[in-house]
């Protein structure tokens, strides 16, 4: 029997077939969709934009070809604008080191401050942060916030000479063009297509919103949200985030046989950390923060 945790063999035709259906839906959206009903193509092609962004978090994790790099040249258009392939590849693996889930410094996608960062920065600022920490505001602000963070932090790579960086925008830059010249060729003004690229990375706040907390154990740092509807598909079941941050190479579609296989396990090891639906984390974090923006474990002083 082969080990459901582990990718499968050869081409996962699935995920390859999801991916190109993906592509296609976009060029629909943008084409044909955009000149019959253009907020119905905008909202659509932000619900692409997010679906296309969890297809890449596949294909960093060796989906759906054996060879990285074809899995690299399968998601080379970045139809979010914003994030470089070999950047979002990098932080993201760097982020599963679970020892520094939750760092402010050496979890890339840590949502907490420094205490000492926090107090230096003025008042503006803090209510800025403190609004991205409700659910609402994560979606509204997160991308723009989550954005000017990133620039800022590869900018002061690349002027440190990293080449890993520099390397990363090379190849990205590219794919804007190729995106930019075929949404400029298309039904959709470049306009929506922005607005379209906004709504699919605050989809994808929704699912980053809650993925770890504080916790003194590394094992309760990560979450379960039992949701089997439309976000958990957008989201290819990374909403069961345990079971994939334990199960780093299984790909997409096994994740729920696992968390069902183990339920018992996968809450136990987690502290309890767990949802019900995407609806009961609406309910109770639209308007409310689920955390500190200052990390409530981290020395202070």
């Amino acid at each position: 029997m082969s080990d459901p945790r582990a990718p499968a063999p050869g081409i996962e035709w699935l995920t390859l077939g999801m991916i190109l259906a993906c592509y296609g839906l976009w060029l629909v959206a943008i084409f044909w969709v955009a000149a019959a009903a253009p907020v119905l193509a905008v909202l659509l092609t932000g619900v692409l934009v997010a679906w296309h962004a969890s297809l890449t978090h596949e294909a960093l994790h060796g989906h759906p070809f054996p060879v990285r790099v074809a899995n690299e040249a399968l998601m080379a258009l970045p139809l979010n604008l914003c994030i470089p392939y070999n950047r979002f590849r990098d932080l993201h693996l760097s982020h599963h080191l679970d020892c520094n889930l939750t760092d402010p410094y050496d979890d890339p996608e840590s949502n907490y401050l420094d205490p000492a960062v926090w107090t230096s920065l003025p008042g503006w600022k803090r209510g800025l942060y403190r609004a991205n920490n409700t659910l609402l505001g994560r979606i509204l602000l997160g991308p723009v916030i989550g954005q000017v963070r990133f620039v800022w932090d590869d900018s002061r790579l690349a002027l440190r000479g990293d080449r890993a960086v520099w390397l990363a925008w090379a190849l990205h830059l590219p794919g804007v063009v190729v995106v930019m010249a075929l949404v400029t060729a298309s039904a959709m003004p470049v306009w929506a297509y922005l607005l379209a690229a906004y709504a699919g990375l605050a989809l994808l706040k929704i699912r980053t919103f809650l993925e770890h907390q504080a916790h003194s154990q590394v094992r309760g740092r990560t979450v379960i949200i039992e949701d089997r509807g439309p976000l958990a598909f957008l989201f290819l079941n990374n909403n069961l985030h345990v079971v994939h941050h334990m199960n780093p190479t299984a790909p997409w579609y096994r994740l729920p046989g696992l968390y069902r296989a183990g339920k018992a396990r996968y809450q136990a090891m987690n502290e309890g950390y767990v949802y019900r639906s995407y609806g009961e984390v609406f309910r109770r974090h639209l308007w409310r923060a689920k955390d500190p923006v200052v990390h409530p474990l981290w020395p202070r002083g």
